[in-house]
């Protein structure tokens, strides 16, 4: 997640739907006597260009005469590196964090057969009638409040106390009478991922199904829990406790004013905790699930994390799906791939920091983690949508009006 919020957007589903029909061409990364696998990743502060090489290294090593190329995508995602791949008939052979659908599954290769995937977190959450097409290394939890334990004590605030919305909105009065910015955002992606991850905890554990209703037309944004939660974040806004400035933020950049000490509080996911690690920062940092309108603690809104495909006109199919099953199930593979973006898998651990061991213990806490995959898959292109109405409570839209706005685009797309 893609539903992985910071490594891509929505997956672009009909471009792809109409490469599928674009015969195989192009030339061929193949070595004599030796096979390339061409795989698509999304690039990340935590999981670098170096990063990716040095675990394919490792695989390189194991299985002489295969060698794994990282296609790089430049400034676009992983998902429009694909599409213009297929579209180009020259077609990769594994792609990382694509969102999968029922529209887009034919183009992966179904895993079905393979009895390893069985044991592959959360496969059968993301599997499309029944069929197994993504297998992933873990999983990430999103609701989660990191802050910085200075401002809470200067503030004179206790963050297991914070269980509510009002609360976590008159702990940000204290935080910016104390003198810091409340709460850290930014733009590109990032301002609509932490009002899902956010909102999200609440509506899905009070009702599961809400996803899976909105597609059937049964519920709306305007006319149910998802409100009150645009309502409390217009009132953040209109407050000063999100900086609007803030939208003229990278990722990166907002989350070094949060380790920098800028800021109180950022929501993220589990996967801050690596770039918390690196900046020696973990010790000064604590984590809280995310405050809703209902139960507390809520379930914790997450995803698949490396989640990955076997492209279904791959010209080394056999081979990827080799690769794919060592990515997920050998040992320090996975424990390479969990530590290095700070995610989970039941039954495997590695040395944590204090904060990730914090995030573990909260993820030990949760009623459930809480999915958009399969019936309860959106709408394709709802990230983008819903990060531009959430950035337009910034420029003056009304909590009524983005609701109603996010509504009228996911009835327009039916």
């Amino acid at each position: 997640m893609r539903n992985t919020w910071r490594r891509a957007c929505a997956f672009a589903v009909a471009p792809l739907v109409m490469a599928s029909a674009v015969a195989c061409g192009g030339g061929s990364d193949d070595d004599a006597g030796g096979t390339t696998l061409r795989v698509i990743v999304n690039i990340s502060p935590n999981l670098t260009e170096k990063y990716w090489n040095d675990l394919f290294s490792t695989y390189e090593k194991k299985h002489p005469g295969v060698k794994v190329k990282l296609e790089l995508t430049g400034t676009i995602s992983a998902n429009a590196k694909l599409t213009q791949d297929l579209a180009a008939g020259d077609p990769p052979d594994v792609a990382q964090q694509i969102s999968l659908s029922a529209e887009n599954a034919s183009l992966f290769a179904d895993l079905s057969d393979q009895p390893w995937t069985a044991d592959t977190p959360l496969v059968d959450q993301y599997a499309i009638d029944g069929k197994r097409y993504m297998v992933g290394v873990g999983q990430q939890i999103q609701s989660l409040v990191f802050y910085n334990k200075s401002a809470f004590a200067e503030a004179g605030l206790d963050a297991t106390q914070i269980r509510t919305l009002d609360q976590f909105g008159a702990a940000m009065g204290k935080l910016k009478s104390a003198g810091y910015k409340p709460l850290q955002t930014s733009g590109q992606w990032v301002t609509g991922a932490q009002f899902s991850m956010m909102a999200d905890a609440g509506v899905l554990t009070e009702n599961p199904k809400w996803t899976a209703e909105r597609n059937d037309g049964k519920v709306s944004f305007a006319d149910s829990g998802y409100l009150p939660y645009f309502e409390h974040y217009k009132k953040w806004i209109d407050s000063g406790y999100a900086d609007k400035s803030a939208l003229g933020l990278t990722y990166a950049d907002g989350q070094t004013a949060f380790l920098n000490g800028k800021s109180a509080m950022y929501i993220m996911g589990s996967y801050f905790v690596p770039a918390a690690d690196a900046a020696k920062k973990s010790d000064d940092i604590g984590v809280f699930t995310m405050p809703t309108d209902g139960a507390h603690p809520s379930g914790q809104f997450g995803n698949i994390s490396n989640p990955y495909v076997v492209v279904n006109k791959s010209r080394h199919k056999a081979e990827a799906i080799d690769f794919v099953k060592w990515l997920v199930t050998d040992p320090a593979a996975i424990k390479s791939q969990l530590a290095a973006d700070g995610n989970l898998r039941e039954g495997v651990s590695y040395p944590m920091s204090s904060l990730g061991t914090s995030v573990q213990q909260i993820l030990e806490k949760a009623p459930s983690v809480l999915v958009k995959a399969g019936p309860s898959q959106p709408v394709a292109g709802f990230s983008d949508e819903l990060n531009k109405q959430v950035q337009s409570l910034y420029t003056g839209a009304s909590p009524k009006g983005a609701a109603e706005g996010l509504d009228k685009w996911w009835n327009s797309q039916s």
